[in-house]
């Protein structure tokens, strides 16, 4: 297990902060040019990019046990370290390829690196961090990825204007240069104390443990339902603006700046509001509002065309950036803090695979979807958003109370400190006045709090 403080410090902060922001820069510049990107610099087919792009997806996910495992037994930051590393080195190696199985390769490095990076940043964070500050060092980190992902979409925008294929080169220096510096960031974070036993204890129950634990799977299966959610807004949502509801492909992109502008800016506000609620019908609640504007997309064309149809969509997408923000604080914090110390890295790999099998599944689905109308697109979704909802019910009630009330624990971890303070004073007093050697006066708990 851990001994950490509840505040990790400004300047830990800071560096943990900045590295996740350069990290979501980078993957600003790459998610939207993926194809493009790897086919200018290797000359490869589309469709066999596509294939192999697919393949290293899927494989990197059988690595994710693998890194759950790492995280237990040499911490989040040093693994967090190994995966950056490992994503520098692979965007850099991609100007270097010229054969299919050198793009295989590299494009599960790159995959690896990916998939690996949330679990370890997550795991750091909360090996930091405990209570109402873990809460918002995830907003704080949730907030600035979404503001790195725009500003990272900017400048993949300016790289296209390059004529050739120099701007992709320069785009794969840039990747390895970015993710190179949040690999440093990230190594001057100070690492957190261990306690002996951990390692013996992750090596004991393993996997078996995290398998055992019902609550949590339930938390996991809600996230792989409610999931469907946000892709949808990268995978559907596009063709469904600009094929059913008429919108022009430069309007288009107003709803995603819309979206992302939102979310960098109130997601730290609306976690704290959060915070005075259980999280999990506080993310029961969000996916709701998720559902609410899947009714509402689905009956737009036929309520709006012409000129008003832009405006009732952006009305529409606050409704779901809403529900974004509201469901997202408490179900990452939940998934974090419902994580055991010395088996948290395994949990937050478990809970990964929610994302990941969901994005591995949704293009599948949503195509299948989109083909069927969009009537029947968004009723689907907001189905499965609302199923994840029920689940979430289902696990409050096999949940610790201190899990589901963000309030409740930070009244008693504020106890804790208070008591842990309060016996540390009376035994040096007692220690004053007898004049007894430190050595035989009670050890004082360590204080956790605020």
């Amino acid at each position: 297990m851990l001994s950490t403080s509840a505040d990790p410090g400004a300047r830990t902060r800071r560096r943990l902060i900045a590295a996740s922001l350069a990290a979501s820069i980078g993957d600003g510049i790459y998610v939207p040019l993926t194809m493009l990107f790897v086919h200018s610099l290797t000359g490869l087919s589309l469709t066999s990019i596509g294939a192999g792009l697919t393949a290293a997806g899927l494989c990197a996910l059988a690595f994710m046990p693998l890194a759950g495992a790492l995280i237990d037994r040499f911490s989040g930051r040093r693994v967090l370290i190994c995966v950056l590393i490992l994503r520098a080195a692979g965007f850099a190696a991609y100007p270097a390829v010229h054969s299919y199985p050198a793009f295989l390769a590299t494009a599960l490095v790159v995959a690896v690196g990916m998939w690996a990076s949330s679990p370890s940043q997550q795991a750091l964070i909360g090996d930091l961090t405990q209570g109402a500050e873990r809460e918002r060092l995830l907003a704080w980190d949730r907030s600035l990825r979404n503001a790195g992902m725009g500003l990272g979409s900017l400048a993949a925008a300016g790289m296209l204007a390059w004529n050739g294929s120099a701007g992709f080169r320069a785009a794969a220096m840039v990747l390895a240069a970015v993710f190179a510096v949040a690999a440093t960031l990230v190594s001057r974070i100070p690492v957190a104390h261990r306690r002996t036993g951990r390692q013996t204890d992750a090596a004991r129950s393993g996997y078996r443990q995290v398998l055992a634990d019902r609550p949590y799977l339930l938390i996991t299966t809600a996230n792989f339902l409610i999931a469907f959610g946000y892709t949808a807004q990268a995978i559907a949502l596009p063709v469904y603006l600009t094929r059913d509801v008429g919108i022009p492909d430069a309007l288009a992109g107003a709803v995603f700046a819309v979206n992302t502008a939102l979310v960098a800016t109130l997601g730290v506000p609306v976690s704290r509001l959060t915070l005075r609620a259980r999280r999990t019908r506080a993310a029961a609640l969000g996916a709701t509002v998720f559902a609410l504007s899947f009714a509402a997309f689905a009956a737009l064309p036929r309520l709006f065309s012409g000129p008003g149809a832009l405006t009732a969509v952006l009305a529409v997408a606050v409704l779901y950036t809403a529900g974004e923000l509201v469901h997202s604080a408490p179900a990452q914090g939940l998934s974090v803090q419902a994580a055991p110390d010395h088996l948290r890295g395994r949990y937050l790999a478990t809970y990964q695979l929610s994302w990941s099998l969901c994005r591995t599944v949704a293009p599948v689905l949503l195509g299948f979807l989109l083909d069927a109308g969009p009537w029947r697109l968004w009723t689907v979704l907001a189905v499965i958003v609302l199923a994840g909802a029920a689940v979430l019910l289902c696990a409050e009630r096999m949940l610790p109370t201190h899990l589901v009330r963000a309030a409740h624990e930070t009244a008693a971890t504020a106890t804790t400190a208070t008591t842990a303070a309060t016996t540390a004073t009376a035994t040096t007093t007692a220690a004053a006045t007898t004049a007894v050697a430190p050595a035989s006066a009670p050890v004082a708990a360590c204080p956790v709090g605020q």
